[in-house]
């Protein structure tokens, strides 16, 4: 309690404490450390998982929709109700002082709000980038990289999110290397995707660049990053890792993962505001990317490596609030609980003779996202008829992935505030779908 406790203060500290008073005198830092306080916990994340106690007051900090169950909540993070009044009262203070504000303050307090970010992923500050979305941030990777010659390879994988993997592909045509593509296991353990990635390195020894996924946004593996960036390290390949979907679904910090660079989205598991990412460059990586065309700083900034011009000064000055309410859930309490949802309805359909899960089959590999189909049955048109029959039937809302090699699934993936009853209503789906096969 005390370490998270300590954790929150520091944060809020960095951010919300820095930032000009102008736009910041309503800030609602200390509502979110009175939070930590409401959250008090002495038990371990595991327990905490199945705490539902815990779980109804994080809840009550969320405005649920009424309709269907929910379990898409991948494409973007629900603001909690907190951050979601900073956004809105931020976004009226900055219509009404507009270029006042943007002049005189919008960049220490941007500069500010990436301390924050630094600090959350225990990163050096000069390491951080703030962009608009992990997109973003990509491609100003691969487009600027200048490590490729004619010999070289670049490696993705089909757990890659699709639009990257046609990005890598088009970085290989652009430069006339090979580019190579890695069929995962549809599901597997930690192991397997060791080995996966150490065959390929052996098989292909001129590789040069890859893309690394954290947590795919097909199925909800959580790949064993650390270890397979350090073998690619070994081999000499520079290594760009996709947290998109992992940050604040997985709790990590920069140290766990040994990559050279890192993407983000804020807006997804953080829970910002829409139009909020992060790039990370390792110290002593610069020199490898380019600044973007037009940067008139020098070459030591990791900031001048995007452009991200005008944007939502509202979303990235609500950063501080959706982190400080993360924190004072938890990173891993979140991601615990967000496990044992997963589990909950996994557990269920291991014992169905009809049904697939795939993705991970141990615990070090496993988010709370998850993937399904109903076996032999993988093409898009199978798969979309199940997700409506899913929706049409049962109020059970989900979302079809199409691009692993294996075929379509089905992505299944709750929120904090989603409740065990809700995962057990589309378990009972999938033990009535099973049955009528």
């Amino acid at each position: 309690m005390q370490s998270r406790r300590q954790l929150l203060k520091t944060i809020t500290t960095l951010s919300i404490g820095g930032l000009s008073q102008s736009v910041f005198a309503g800030s609602a830092g200390n509502q979110l450390t009175g939070l930590t306080d409401l959250l008090h916990t002495t038990t371990s994340p595991d327990e905490v998982a199945k705490d539902e106690a815990f779980w109804k007051k994080v809840a009550a900090y969320y405005q649920k929709g009424t309709d269907t169950i929910n379990l898409e909540q991948g494409y973007w993070g629900k603001m909690a109700l907190p951050v979601e009044a900073e956004y809105i009262r931020l976004t009226k203070k900055i219509n009404q002082e507009m270029s006042w504000y943007a002049r005189k303050y919008w960049a220490e307090d941007f500069k500010q709000v990436k301390h924050t970010v630094a600090a959350a992923l225990g990163a050096e500050v000069n390491e951080i980038a703030l962009t608009r979305n992990a997109t973003e941030s990509f491609v100003n990777l691969i487009t600027q990289y200048k490590g490729l010659q004619k010999q070289d390879a670049v490696l993705w994988a089909d757990v890659d999110y699709p639009s990257f993997q046609r990005m890598m592909q088009w970085l290989a045509d652009e430069h006339s290397v090979e580019g190579i593509e890695l069929s995962l296991p549809a599901s597997g353990n930690k192991q397997d995707y060791i080995d996966a990635y150490a065959n390929i390195f052996e098989k292909h020894p001129n590789l040069k660049l890859m893309l690394l996924t954290h947590t795919s946004n097909q199925h909800g593996l959580t790949l064993p990053v650390k270890e397979i960036a350090a073998l690619a390290k070994s081999k000499g390949i520079d290594v760009i890792c996709d947290c998109a979907q992992s940050w604040g679904l997985v709790n990590f910090q920069m140290d766990d993962l040994g990559v050279d660079w890192a993407v983000f989205n804020l807006h997804k598991w953080i829970g910002s505001p829409v139009g909020v990412g992060a790039l990370y460059m390792r110290t002593g990586t610069l020199d490898r990317v380019s600044p973007f065309p037009g940067e008139a700083e020098g070459n030591e900034s990791v900031q001048n490596r995007v452009h991200i011009a005008t944007s939502d000064f509202a979303s990235f000055l609500a950063v501080p609030d959706a982190i400080a309410f993360h924190f004072a859930i938890g990173g891993e309490n979140k991601a615990e609980r967000l496990r044992y949802l997963r589990s909950r309805w996994v557990s269920v359909a291991n014992k169905l003779p009809n049904i697939e899960v795939l993705g991970a089959q141990d615990q070090d590999c496993a988010s709370g996202m998850g993937g399904f189909r109903i076996k032999g049955q993988t093409t898009k048109e199978q798969v979309s008829a199940l997700q409506q029959r899913l929706e049409n039937e049962f109020a059970v809302f989900t979302v079809v992935r199409k691009d692993l090699a294996s075929g379509c699934n089905i992505r299944v993936t709750p929120q904090v505030f989603t409740t065990p009853d809700e995962i057990d209503t589309f378990a009972n789906a999938l033990i009535a779908i099973d049955k009528a096969l």
